[in-house]
Parts: structure tokens; C-alpha cells; sequence
């Protein structure tokens, strides 16, 4: 078996961006998901609506969806693409709010970037927005679930 080979890196190990104009545009999907812990009393404020700041998960869904588009902005090496959906949910449990951030596009390039990058802007948004209740909130958890399309073919994290 063959080393996974890093395709940002020029025969001479220097950063570079991926040349995908010879790629087909095809339909791509990725879908991550992350975590924020908090004490039950903030997660009971965020499912009542009650933080003073506004609806959390709201605020937490428009970051997020606006976080997928600007993800080139933030990531030098990431592919600017035609960001197609970009789907945010939250699940509120007793000590903590789970984020899924869905991306699809029809491109030369995967979304899960974009994904990753929504997810975790959402979490900090929730974090933003609850920090006078909770400061001791904790994100983690932040990874790619599943992504379809590309040569890459389709990818489910073990335990999906």
C-alpha cells in the first residue's frame, strides 16, 4: 500500500493550489458536524430562547451559511467555488448543542472545506452568543462525517 500523497505540495515540497481545471464539474456533498459543551443551565437558556443577546441558533445558522461561502477567504490553499445549499441544524442535548453543517455544489472540487469551515463558525457564534451565561463553554468535536462525488468517490466516518 501506498503513502497518501499531499497534493499542495510542489515536487520541491513548496506550498501550491491544486490544478483542477482538467476535472469534470460533478456533484459534491460534504457534511461535518462539531459540538459545544456548556452547563445545562446555558443549554435550557438556548432552547427557551432566553439569552439576552437573541435567538442563538438563528444568528448560529446565518454565520454559519455565510461562513461556506467566504471559506477561500479564510483557507489560502482552498478552491473558491459555486457554493450550490449549506444546510445548519442543531441538536440541543442537556450539556451541549451539536451543529451539522451540510455543503453541496456542482464542481471541479469537494465542499468539505466549506463544511468544516461552516461548522465551526456556527460553533463559535453559539459560543459569541452564550459567553456572559457560560464561559466555560468547551467546542470540540469538529470533523467530516461523509462526503460524496469527486474521484475520491464517497467517504463515511466509521460509526455513521
Amino acid at each position: 500500500m501506498t503513502e497518501p500523497e499531499l497534493t499542495h505540495l510542489d515536487p520541491m515540497g513548496r506550498a501550491r493550489m491544486v490544478d483542477v481545471t482538467p476535472k469534470e464539474p460533478t456533484h459534491r456533498r460534504a457534511l461535518a458536524k462539531g459540538k459545544v459543551w456548556m452547563t445545562p443551565e446555558t443549554a435550557s437558556l438556548v432552547a427557551r430562547g432566553a439569552v439576552t443577546k437573541g435567538d442563538v441558533l438563528a444568528v448560529a445558522r446565518v454565520a454559519g451559511i455565510q461562513a461556506a461561502k467566504r471559506a477561500p477567504d479564510l483557507i489560502p490553499l482552498c478552491h473558491p467555488l459555486l457554493v450550490g445549499s449549506v444546510f445548519i441544524n442543531f441538536e440541543i442535548g442537556e450539556d451541549f448543542i451539536e451543529i451539522e453543517a451540510s455543503v453541496e455544489t456542482v464542481d471541479r472540487t469537494g465542499v468539505e472545506m466549506e463544511s468544516l469551515t461552516a461548522c465551526t463558525i456556527a460553533a463559535l457564534t453559539i459560543y459569541d452568543m452564550c459567553k456572559s451565561a457560560d464561559k466555560s463553554m468547551t467546542i470540540g468535536d469538529i470533523a467530516l462525517w461523509e462526503k460524496t462525488g469527486g474521484r475520491s468517490g464517497v467517504y463515511r466516518r466509521k460509526g455513521v
